[in-house]
């Protein structure tokens, strides 16, 4: 059965189902809709979203639609404004109670009209399964509230740029939006008007503090470079992945930083030849998930790219995928726990961590380097300055 949540937060449950609005009791056997709300989490659910690979509604609109749907969403983007103007908190109301039940009927329903129209005209992902694990995990990290405050960051307010920075994050950005898909190859971005974690300078994450203990941060030594291993069928480096590049392809020449600037201005430039080694045959790999003008990578990603971006397209969508995959093993792993993930930085994931559940640490550790690849684990009381943890 077809239906539209009326807000996106999981405390705001409301439903539009056949022609009417549903809060007290929501009908049983619903189906398909347009995304993910929070409000709604049965399992069973297919997301049209998802099919349509992250386009909006107007995008997938059928034609006959098109008009209807631009007056609705000039009404919600009105409302919006005027929400803006009155400092209403969207976060802190359900929608459902601020706009009439007329447009909440209008809007539903020409969004139920596209959702069909996707399902009866997209194909279904061959990744939907991990999108639809992806888009959950995204949406409860977007209402996570950050702990941010100004304890320790003396430093940062030396310099008035520096103190303007600083206090507008302080101020402005208080959760992290990530879009899933702001990238071709599903690396995350972060959306507008949220904490810009991907993109802001290292240092001002000092201002984000843990609501619990600590931060555990989890990343991957020498993520892409392991990630070519596992493409190309061969065994991982047991120790740092550099200091292996500098026994074994530079021979000891240069030290482990000019070994890694070496590597990566040869890895991603496929007219260079600095490095001749059957260690990195990058047209084996190619050759193996490259075909007909798309990669098609382990993790069900098909992405159309010419063969001159076609290496860096598999090694940093198979690497990401890997990273988000293992941040829903882990987040499935804590539920129910204190501890949960707190945000992702593209290869390292960091956990807002209590000290009463500091015995689960090397289980998901184990979860995160399956397959040989080398973790680093670190920790710290901000999101800036962490110390190993040797596990």
């Amino acid at each position: 059965m077809y239906f539209q949540t009326l807000d996106d937060k999981s405390e705001c449950a409301g439903v539009y189902v056949g022609g009417k609005l549903h809060f007290d009791e929501i009908p049983p056997d619903l189906t398909k809709t347009w995304k993910y709300t929070g409000s709604i989490i049965d399992p069973k659910i297919e997301y049209a979203w998802l099919y349509a690979n992250g386009d909006g509604l107007e995008k997938v609109c059928p034609d006959e639609l098109i008009e209807e749907l631009r007056r609705i969403q000039r009404r919600f983007r009105a409302y919006l404004k005027s929400f803006k103007i009155g400092r209403i908190n969207l976060r802190e109301h359900c929608f459902f109670d601020l706009v009439p039940d007329s447009f909440l009927l209008e809007f539903c329903e020409i969004k139920n009209k596209i959702t069909k129209h996707v399902f009866e005209t997209y194909k279904k992902p061959e990744n939907y399964d991990l999108l639809n694990d992806i888009q959950k995990l995204m949406h409860k990290i977007k209402y996570q509230n950050l702990n941010l405050n100004q304890e320790g960051c003396r430093e940062l307010y030396y310099t008035s740029m520096g103190r303007s920075k600083a206090n507008e994050l302080l101020k402005n950005y208080n959760y992290i939006d990530y879009n899933m898909f702001g990238t071709v190859t599903g690396r995350l971005t972060t959306n507008e008007n949220s904490f810009p974690i991907l993109t802001v300078k290292r240092k001002y994450r000092r201002l984000i503090k843990p609501h619990n203990n600590w931060f555990i941060s989890l990343d991957y030594n020498g993520a892409e470079i392991r990630t070519f291993f596992e493409l190309a069928g061969q065994e991982q480096p047991k120790g740092d992945v550099h200091e292996w590049n500098m026994k074994n392809i530079f021979e000891d020449e240069i030290d482990r930083k000019t070994a890694k600037l070496r590597f990566f201005a040869w890895f991603y430039n496929p007219k260079s030849n600095i490095i001749e080694a059957d260690y990195y045959n990058r047209e084996k790999v190619l050759d193996k998930w490259y075909k007909k003008g798309y990669i098609n990578t382990t993790y069900g990603r098909k992405i159309q790219v010419d063969e001159r971006k076609a290496f860096n397209y598999l090694i940093q969508s198979t690497t990401s995928d890997r990273v988000l995959s293992k941040a829903v093993e882990i987040d499935k792993f804590l539920d129910g726990k204190k501890s949960f993930i707190s945000h992702i930085i593209h290869d390292e994931i960091v956990i807002d961590f209590s000290d009463d559940e500091r015995i689960y640490v090397p289980e998901i550790k184990k979860i995160f380097e399956e397959g040989d690849y080398k973790v680093n684990v670190n920790a710290g009381k901000n999101c800036y300055d962490f110390e190993e943890l040797k596990i």
